[in-house]
């Protein structure tokens, strides 16, 4: 089909179009084929463009806007870059100059630290120096002090060595001497031991109420000193006044109740081990004998003598203390 129109047209009839004769006098040619005519459409309409003209108006402007904005916004940041850039080259230029003092401070404090060290090891090489005059002096002094002492100490033995000499002789001397006093201690020794067994011998016997044991009593100082000078036991004297309190006598306390001079005999209680016992109307010399938790002797009380409201004695106490089981 063709869009163009034919140049000839056709008649509208229903038969075929008879031959029309060729020209005279020119040559013939065989006529070409005949097609039958082509129907003519007219192209569509167009359609309208008035609503296009506003929409492109309108992208113009939103375009003419963009621009506008996207350039206020490029002078914002740069400005923005501008004062960035200010300020860092104003902290660099600030850390520059802070670099500077440091700078100049750090070399000074080198140069300053430098020369006291020159300055310092100049005074140790000078003290060194001085020092090692100064040892030098002190060996030679102490080698004539050494020298000084072993002069000194050879005189001083020489003198010594003649005074052990003169303290021998006097020594042998002495030993004489003290051979006839040894001689005459011993007999001392011998008269002072029989009189002590006659002592001993003396003392009156009392059956002890704990264990049954008969013991040696002290009647008066003077056989007292004899039992000390046996050593058995220990023996504490005491004078004890008759009070509301008692009184201390070695380890245990001892409180004077009543006494009777005329019948001799007398009333005490004892506190030892926080213990409180009495002893009622005891007699004159009579061995009081209890036990503590310090020994596994008894300890014992004697009363040598009864005045009013006063009695006087001893404790005699175990030589050997340990704790009960």
């Amino acid at each position: 089909m063709s869009i163009f129109p034919n140049p000839s047209p056709t008649p509208q009839s229903g038969g075929s179009a008879a031959p029309q004769p060729a020209p005279t006098g020119t040559p013939q040619y065989a006529a070409p084929p005949q097609y039958p005519p082509t129907a003519y459409y007219a192209p569509p309409p167009e359609p309208s463009s008035g609503w296009k003209i506003p929409v492109l108006f309108v992208v113009v402007l939103a375009l003419i806007g963009a621009n506008v904005y996207l350039y206020m916004q490029l002078t914002n940041v740069k400005a923005d870059l501008v004062k960035a850039s200010d300020a860092a080259q104003a902290r660099l230029d600030k850390l520059e100059e802070a670099t500077s003092v440091t700078t100049r401070s750090n070399r000074r404090t080198v140069d300053e630290l430098r020369d006291q060290l020159e300055r310092a090891r100049r005074q140790a090489n000078l003290a060194a120096g001085e020092a090692k005059e100064e040892a030098l002096k002190k060996v030679e002094e102490t080698r004539t002090q050494l020298e000084a002492a072993q002069q000194q100490q050879a005189q001083q033995l020489k003198s010594d060595i003649s005074q052990v000499k003169d303290a021998a002789d006097s020594a042998n001397t002495k030993i004489t001497q003290v051979g006839s006093d040894v001689t005459s201690v011993k007999g001392d020794v011998a008269a002072t031991r029989s009189e002590l067994e006659k002592t001993v011998a003396d003392l009156k016997r009392a059956t002890g109420e704990l264990d049954g044991h008969s013991e040696l009593i002290a009647t008066n100082q003077k056989e007292l000193q004899a039992l000390r000078t046996l050593g058995e036991r220990n023996y504490v004297e005491f004078n004890i006044h008759k009070s509301k309190q008692a009184q201390r006598v070695g380890d245990i306390s001892v409180l004077l109740r009543n006494t009777d001079p005329k019948r001799n005999r007398y009333t005490i209680e004892l506190t030892a081990d926080d213990k409180k016992v009495e002893k009622k109307d005891r007699v004159l010399n009579e061995p009081l004998q209890f036990m503590t938790s310090k020994s596994k002797q008894p300890y014992e009380i004697v009363v040598n003598d009864i005045k009013k409201d006063n009695i006087a004695g001893y404790l005699a106490v175990p030589k050997v203390l340990n704790t009960r089981n």
